[in-house]
């Protein structure tokens, strides 16, 4: 009777080729992503968040203190030991959504979408409430719904708009006004007057990327002047932050605190750890980390910074110069938009030219669901503008044979 030698797993038999095979697939696909994803941009936000890992360690210690109390007293580097943690998850987030393909990139911000606006409709009902303002969700853990729904917004509202493509006679305006109506009323309900504004700002840059006509343009732009008059009149939150922000109060001692802070360091900053200013100021960590950033490494630092985010605008832009679908230009676009005008109003909160929003600076600040949701957000937008090298170059080709005949 014949005998057979043993079969060792990876040798010959089924379970080892199964594994190789999945290890070639798997480095293939790595392979593919890589080729296929905007590095630049990656660079560039990976750039962020290094400095936002240094600049919360800064302010660690200022917002430790003065959210310590007599029973619980917090380590000076609790926030950046926690914001670490918060960036690993984040970066988790990030990587496995630049990996999706587009078409699964756009049902997830859709489906992220309608989550984010039936836990938005709970917030009022079961929502948690801190420092006066219910915004966040615990179901496990706790989250603040309407930062999940940034990005998730400006994709689902592109989706619509590209609707436009299929057929022209569709309502596709019409419908994203009715979205950002609810979704405007969910937030001033909370109230979160800076998120509203966001937001809008997001619809307002797409509708016109859609191809708005110059009277819908002109009509929209009266209907933000009338929207922000109705709530100066009828919305207390707003009227009171605009007023202290023109005559000041509490809020803008605030940002003048903010703004001195930000020049204290001058072009060079004191040092990590040597500011005192920061130590008077209210969530260091998060809305005034800028000024955190001025007074310790300097204007420098936070002109690079800013350069920073531009160049995230820009090189998103030249990326879309050469797109052709609609939808891909639109999320593109909005994410972009979301990601940019979120940094500068908080920059501009900084420097005392805006009124205070209670908003982060993104991937720079401290932050849990936050710093989760714009990692997400940056995910997805590496997942929409993937573009595989070889058919720019066949296009590129047969443009160039085309203008040779």
């Amino acid at each position: 009777m014949a005998t057979h030698p043993p079969v060792t797993p990876g040798a010959g038999s089924s379970t080892g080729h199964f594994s190789q095979r999945y290890r070639r697939s798997r480095r293939s696909e790595l392979a593919i992503w890589w080729r296929e994803i905007d590095r630049v941009l990656l660079l560039l936000v990976l750039a962020l968040m290094a400095i936002g890992t240094v600049a919360v360690a800064a302010a660690s210690p200022a917002s430790a203190r003065r959210l310590s109390t007599h029973n619980v007293k917090l380590d000076d580097l609790y926030f950046f030991t926690q914001h670490i943690r918060w960036q690993l998850l984040g970066l988790a987030a990030m990587f496995a959504a630049s990996q999706l393909g587009k078409d699964l990139a756009r049902r997830l911000g859709i489906a992220l979408a309608c989550a984010m606006v039936v836990a938005l409709l709970l917030v009022p009902l079961i929502g948690v409430e801190v420092n006066g303002a219910r915004r966040w969700l615990y179901l496990g853990v706790t989250f603040q719904p309407s930062e999940f729904l940034k990005p998730a917004f400006a994709i689902a509202i592109a989706w619509v708009l590209s609707w436009r493509v299929r057929d022209p006679n569709l309502p596709v305006v019409e419908i994203s006004v009715a979205i950002m109506a609810l979704v405007g009323a969910l937030l001033m309900i909370q109230p979160d007057f800076g998120s509203a504004i966001l937001f809008g700002g997001v619809w307002f840059a797409l509708v016109l990327l859609s191809g708005l006509s110059l009277r819908r343009i002109i009509l929209a732009i009266f209907a933000g002047i009338a929207a922000l008059g109705a709530a100066f009149v009828f919305y207390a939150n707003a009227r009171h932050r605009i007023l202290e922000f023109l005559f000041g109060g509490t809020a803008f001692d605030q940002v003048d605190l903010a703004q001195r802070t930000l020049l204290a360091g001058g072009w060079t900053g004191s040092g990590l750890w040597l500011g005192t200013r920061k130590l008077a100021l209210p969530e260091a960590h998060t809305d005034y980390i800028f000024s955190v950033i001025g007074e310790e490494f300097g204007l420098l630092v936070c002109a690079v910074i800013v350069l920073l985010y531009i160049a995230v605008v820009v090189r998103v832009l030249f990326r879309l110069v050469e797109e052709e679908d609609l939808f891909t230009v639109l999320a593109a676009a909005g994410l972009t938009v979301q990601l940019g005008g979120q940094a500068f109003i908080n920059i501009f909160v900084n420097l005392q030219l805006f009124p205070s929003k209670g908003m982060t600076l993104p991937l720079i600040s401290y932050g849990g669901s936050s710093t989760v949701a714009l990692c997400l957000g940056v995910g997805l937008l590496l997942a929409i503008t993937r573009r595989n090298p070889f058919i720019k170059r066949e296009r590129v080709y047969w443009r160039d044979i085309g203008e040779q005949a």
